[in-house]
């Protein structure tokens, strides 16, 4: 659909070099999408995702500790090569 808008250039070009869009219709799609996710985002919060109180307590592992978890895990390398000593 073709459509005559009066958008501010600055703000338009600053969301296209921060999000890496190349093209200012694919700018203003992306805006909108953005706008209906966080809606729908908003949406579900302020309705507990549509469960009970009782499902939501119900809904997260009481033994699940994401901190554990982090320290446990094995730090990962990429590529990195080990220097050597001249």
């Amino acid at each position: 659909m073709k459509i005559t808008m009066h958008i501010d250039d600055a703000l338009l070009e600053r969301v296209m070099k921060a999000h890496g869009i190349p093209s200012k219709t694919k700018a203003v799609d992306f805006a909108l999408r953005e706008v209906d996710r966080r809606s729908t985002l908003k949406r579900l919060a302020e309705t507990n995702l549509g469960l009970t109180e009782k499902e939501i307590l119900n809904a997260f592992d009481d033994g699940y500790n994401v901190i554990e978890m982090r320290v446990a895990e094995t730090p990962v390398t990429y590529a990195k090569k080990p220097r050597t000593r001249r």
